[in-house]
């Protein structure tokens, strides 16, 4: 697999791992997997406060309720003694949840705090372009990565049996120092700046910077699905995938491979429910099976390939994280996190409903329409 990635990328987009490297990451990693919001906040908030130079947290929803206020308050307590203290966050994202009293009480703690992509007249466009990252690391030593916000939506204690469903994961050393340059070029807005990918091994790579970076996530998918035997399991809470990524996933399926889409019934974006509901048919016809997460919302991003390589991370299958959005993931050969990562998925899958085939072309015109007004409105989702 890694040389027909390496033949795609080419020389200049992907350097080979040195001799050792694979041990040397891979035996930190993975730390810990998360995937309930009030065990993730308690390791992050407990890391902050060790914090003694740094802290970088970049998120796309950051809201100033129970959660959020948790964080200001260990932020602030940094800051005032004396840990650089950045937070970055979507100015879209976090619209009208990150209050300018949050923000003021964070700045005069000595906290920078940036908004990603303020709307301005004379650049409108830009505004459709968001950061999606939710990256947080401590001395350059300590790192979080995945698909959770700061908000109580994802925390038991204060959303319930509602709360949304997603993963995250910490690791440190090496890895962490690579995730903080990619925190930097967004802090210093060096957008352009080139990251090599190293393979075989676990590689922090953040997409849609310009257009190779764009390439780099396509290529790496691209091969994982061109390459799986024999399971390729995906988990996604917007499931909007381009033609292309339907043919790579139908041809998967068509030679055999078990492929396996979990998505949530119960979204917070209609629409996206929708335009999801719109591809069922023809992935169905060619194999590909589908399941519909029961409980709750189902936000988690992951791409396992017969356990041996596996994705983490901001990105969903969709248009605007193909397209618009920033993102950041883990890729990883790691077998111990690609066994965890299985393992969720297999248990969610207990929780799930599979949509059949037979069933689900004889729906109604009543409930096409809607999945047809979806999928017009796929590319701005």
């Amino acid at each position: 697999m890694e040389k027909s990635i390496r033949r795609a990328m080419g020389r200049r987009a992907v350097s080979r791992a040195p001799e050792g490297m694979r041990d040397r990451v891979t035996a930190v990693f993975p730390k810990h997997v998360y995937t309930e919001g009030d065990e993730l906040y308690r390791a992050m908030l407990s890391t902050i406060q060790s914090a003694r130079r740094s802290i970088s947290l970049e998120t796309y929803t950051y809201a100033d309720d129970a959660v959020g206020r948790r964080f200001s308050r260990a932020l602030v307590e940094r800051a005032e003694s004396g840990v650089r203290v950045r937070l970055l966050v979507d100015a879209f994202g976090s619209l009208g949840c990150f209050t300018r009293h949050a923000e003021k009480e964070l700045r005069a703690a000595g906290a920078q705090v940036r908004r990603f992509h303020r709307w301005q007249w004379h650049d409108p466009l830009r505004y459709n372009k968001r950061d999606h990252r939710k990256l947080l690391v401590i001395d350059r030593h300590y790192a979080f990565l995945g698909g959770f916000n700061i908000h109580e939506q994802n925390s038991r204690v204060h959303s319930g049996p509602e709360r949304w469903r997603d993963t995250h994961v910490h690791f440190e050393g090496a890895l962490a120092r690579e995730a903080e340059a990619l925190f930097d070029m967004f802090w210093y807005r060096r957008l352009r700046h080139p990251h090599t990918l190293r393979l075989p091994a676990t590689d922090v790579l953040a997409s849609n910077h310009n257009i190779h970076t764009r390439q780099r996530l396509r290529y790496f998918v691209d091969d994982i699905l061109e390459n799986a035997r024999n399971r390729l399991w995906v988990s996604t809470p917007y499931f909007v995938p381009d033609q292309h990524m339907q043919k790579r996933l139908t041809r998967a399926a068509q030679r055999g491979v078990d492929v396996r889409m979990l998505v949530p019934r119960k979204s917070d974006v209609q629409l996206a429910r929708w335009a999801s509901r719109a591809v069922y048919a023809k992935l169905l016809h060619e194999g590909v099976r589908i399941f519909e997460y029961l409980p709750r919302m189902l936000h988690a991003k992951i791409v396992v390939a017969d356990g041996e390589w596996c994705m983490v991370g901001t990105s969903n299958l969709d248009y605007r994280s193909s397209h618009h959005n920033y993102e950041i993931n883990l890729i990883s050969a790691d077998p111990a996190l690609c066994r965890e990562l299985e393992g969720h998925f297999r248990r969610e899958l207990h929780n799930s409903a599979e949509v059949h085939h037979s069933g689900w072309a004889i729906r109604s015109p009543f409930q096409r329409f809607p999945e047809t007004i979806g999928w017009l409105m796929r590319r701005w989702l």
